[in-house]
């Protein structure tokens, strides 16, 4: 239904189908193409080369994040291979025994990020100073890992992820143009949807508006649409904003990558990621903001002090 709905709309109303398609189009070949292709490429060279190569100064991490001991690797595709790159490994990981369903389940609500091929790639673009674009990755990441570390269900087992094979260079380009091109897919088909509810919706609404509903709907388009924000400080929240939650076109790509997983802990991570990146940003940004991060860290370290207390009988007096 929804999509004979979807079809008679376009032709009823195909001029502004035809308007956003060619405005999709535009915006993957002078914006979306040139920033993130060649970041894809070597994103897929370092992931495939250090992918389940034991790495012990990630071990800490893992364990602040609660994952199981051998799968620390994960975060490397979690935080460099961008969306779903991360949900991709943590499925296959479960897929190929490694991971029990809860232990992927939970992993799949803080291993899904931007990678900085996006981040430098395009969002940099955006700002004035180039430690911005730092300050949203540095933002982006520590989310990620709060959002873990608040997480129940924290894992004592052991794992072994089994190491893949290297990519060529060759190898590296193909699997980069493939996702480019279900990126560049997703850009035009959102597009066309954004054009049609600022024909019919959006153009009563403020700029601010309008552009937090692209980014909700499809990140790239989210991303461009800032850019009429003349706020820097403003359009850095929403940035920020946008990062961690992705929008629904990465939801939708989530989805076709973990079949057989729940992504209820997927959404209450990204919620949370997306309400401490917001309170993060605020912090740099200076102000009232400020003030709340700081208060929102202390409960950070109380929660983690009582949880660690908690596990330990004899701090416990059990």
């Amino acid at each position: 239904m929804g999509a004979f709905l979807g079809m008679l709309i376009l032709i009823l109303d195909g001029k502004t189908a035809l308007a956003g398609g060619a405005q999709g189009v535009e915006l993957c070949f002078k914006t979306v193409i040139p920033s993130l292709f060649p970041f894809f490429v070597l994103s897929n060279l370092l992931t495939s080369a250090l992918s389940g190569v034991p790495l012990p100064v990630l071990r800490p991490l893992g364990q602040f994040c609660g994952m199981p001991k051998g799968t620390e690797t994960l975060l490397i595709s979690a935080f460099f291979g961008g969306y779903p790159v991360g949900a991709q490994t943590v499925a296959a990981a479960y897929r190929s025994g490694q991971l029990s369903r809860e232990e992927a389940q939970r992993l799949l609500a803080f291993c899904s990020n931007a990678g900085p091929a996006f981040l430098f790639g395009m969002a940099a673009s955006l700002f004035p100073r180039r430690w911005m674009a730092w300050a949203l990755w540095g933002i982006h990441i520590l989310s990620a890992v709060l959002t873990a570390a608040f997480l129940p269900g924290k894992s004592g087992s052991d794992a072994i992820l089994p190491k893949a094979k290297a990519m060529s260079p060759t190898q590296a380009l193909w699997q980069a143009c493939r996702v480019m091109a279900a990126v560049c897919g997703w850009v035009v088909l959102f597009r066309v949807v954004i054009a049609f509810l600022d024909r019919w919706v959006l153009w009563l609404l403020p700029v601010t508006v309008r552009v937090a509903v692209a980014g909700f709907l499809e990140l790239s388009n989210g991303c461009c649409a800032l850019a009429s924000i003349p706020n820097p400080s403003l359009r850095f929240l929403l940035c920020s904003e946008m990062l961690a939650f992705g929008g629904l076109c990465v939801t939708m790509q989530t989805v076709s990558v973990t079949q057989g997983l729940s992504l209820r802990s997927y959404f209450w991570g990204k919620l949370s990621q997306t309400a401490l990146s917001l309170l993060l940003a605020g912090a740099v940004m200076g102000g009232v903001w400020a003030k709340s991060t700081a208060f929102l860290l202390l409960l950070a370290g109380i929660s983690l002090k009582i949880r660690k207390n908690s596990s330990n009988p004899a701090a416990a007096g059990v």
